[in-house]
């Protein structure tokens, strides 16, 4: 049987129908809608492969529909330009003939320059943590079944958290998540992968930092979330499947949206990736 880790790449994998489009399919799981970040990703693997020169350095996306992982998304991609060291890309991806997310993405070539950045916070060495695994076990008993296997599922990524807290009774907390995560397994050295990889990840946490402040549980069924839009700052190269902290915070929610930012950094120190997000927040009329 391929691993959670297996079927994530393969499911990056877009299929090349024609010049500039191309089809991705969803994993068989039980899910309502099509997860943000693999649509996202999906979309910058189809941009990336329309570009000859240079690595991305920024997207920016809007999530406009849900996703229905029952049927292929087809990516069409618009090549917007091809300049001397910028390129710039536009993507849609298309579901039952409608647009359900738009992505535009922009890559450049390595080039020197200024270098500062901001210092990595401090935290326990993720060898030191609790696994996924163990940290859930504890929450699990008395859960109906499915609720228990979909937490105990083979996971694409490893995933460690520094403070963490009962997902199914949360109280409220300040809105900081530090998260070590790597791949659950090598990847090949293609950078673009490792972002992709990155991209996906970048979205199962984010959010749920907006809703610590008001105990908001993740399958609180008195709210409904969803990622509205999505921006990423690719800073420095880094790969996915070595430990990589994920330093998550919420400087606002207001108007049934809450704000987010995320920075990534190699175990080293190395700040590698920047991610804002808003995400809709909004409570259930009784």
């Amino acid at each position: 049987m391929p691993t959670a880790l297996d079927e994530l790449i393969a499911i990056l994998d877009l299929e090349h129908l024609e010049v500039n489009l191309f089809r991705g399919r969803s994993p068989q799981e039980n899910r309502q809608r099509v997860f943000g970040g693999q649509v996202a990703g999906q979309a910058l693997v189809a941009a990336g492969r329309t570009v000859d020169t240079g690595v991305c350095h920024s997207l920016h996306a809007y999530f406009l529909r849900p996703g229905d992982p029952r049927v292929p998304i087809i990516y069409q991609v618009e090549r917007i330009r091809d300049g001397r060291t910028f390129t710039t890309r536009r993507v849609s991806a298309i579901q039952h003939g409608q647009a359900i997310f738009h992505l535009s993405a922009s890559f450049q070539p390595v080039e020197v320059g200024p270098d500062h950045q901001q210092p990595m916070p401090e935290t326990p060495p993720p060898e030191s943590l609790p696994t996924w695994e163990e940290r859930i076990a504890p929450h699990l008993p008395g859960l109906p079944e499915p609720v228990q296997k979909w937490m105990t599922r083979d996971r694409p990524f490893d995933v460690r958290n520094t403070d963490f807290s009962n997902p199914f009774a949360p109280v409220p907390r300040d809105p900081v998540q530090l998260i070590w995560l790597r791949t659950a397994g090598a990847l090949p050295d293609d950078l673009l992968l490792h972002q992709c990889m990155f991209v996906y990840a970048s979205d199962l946490t984010l959010l749920d930092t907006a809703a610590m402040p008001h105990a908001i549980a993740w399958n609180d069924a008195s709210y409904v979330m969803a990622s509205l839009d999505h921006a990423m700052w690719f800073h420095r190269p880094f790969r996915a499947d070595e430990w990589c902290l994920y330093a998550q915070e919420s400087p606002s929610a207001h108007g049934a949206r809450g704000f987010t930012l995320g920075h990534l950094f190699s175990q080293a120190g190395t700040l590698a990736v920047t991610v804002a997000q808003e995400g809709l927040i909004r409570p259930k009329q009784p």
